[in-house]
């Protein structure tokens, strides 16, 4: 697979015609689709049941990456593993021990994933970098779509890209929040492998030449 891989955000989707979206982006040549699950508690908004991702595992063959915006995860990894998810992420923020959501992901034959909000110092990561498939950035506050890029979330991803190298890691750098052109550019430059884009994609009047201008 060649990089930037290009994730269109299911927050964005419109839901009164989900398979017609979910086939165009798949025909325009996305790689993977990315699920935000929220409980109202982590962050303020309620979004997604394993339910949902149940039939946008029907829909597509394409990956699916679920990042769950939750304060007690654990329970509901396996309920998204049996519906698709190829790896699932959780937030250094949870309120529950992240070794054993790890262990658990593991078990469950999943990507471990580990993602931080804006104000989180990406320090806090550095326990977990040696067990992690992906790392994601959030570059705008978790919750609400359509919200603008914040440029100092850049330094994160250039930190992240050097700790990989130091290391001899081999995660992958997800971005998500206020992706397009411009600033999937900056991030990939940063050292971003994984792009996120909710409104960008699916309100793109062409939504291949959209995918098509993050693939820098």
């Amino acid at each position: 697979m060649s990089f930037p891989i290009i994730a269109p955000s299911l927050l964005s989707a419109d839901f009164k015609q989900l398979r017609d979206e979910i086939n165009e982006m798949d025909e325009a040549g996305v790689d993977w689709h990315h699920v935000d699950v929220m409980d109202a508690h982590f962050v303020p908004n309620l979004a997604f049941s394993p339910d949902i991702q149940s039939y946008l595992n029907e829909l597509t063959q394409k990956p699916i990456d679920t990042h769950l915006m939750m304060t007690h995860p654990m329970k509901y990894c396996e309920a998204f593993a049996k519906q698709g998810s190829e790896g699932i992420t959780i937030h250094v923020e949870c309120e529950e021990p992240i070794q054993e959501i790890f262990d658990h992901l593991r078990s469950l034959k999943l990507r471990c994933g580990i993602s931080l909000k804006p104000n989180t110092p990406i320090e806090s990561l550095e326990p977990w970098l040696d067990q992690v498939g992906l790392v994601l950035v959030m570059t705008v506050e978790p919750g609400f779509g359509g919200q603008a890029f914040m440029p100092d979330m850049l330094k994160k991803i250039e930190w992240l890209k050097k700790y990989k190298e130091s290391k001899g890691l081999d995660y992958l750098i997800e971005v998500d929040g206020g992706i397009n052109k411009s600033t999937g550019a900056q991030c990939v430059e940063a050292g971003a492998n994984v792009l996120v884009a909710g409104s960008y994609l699916y309100k793109a009047e062409n939504r291949k030449e959209a995918i098509a201008s993050l693939k820098v």
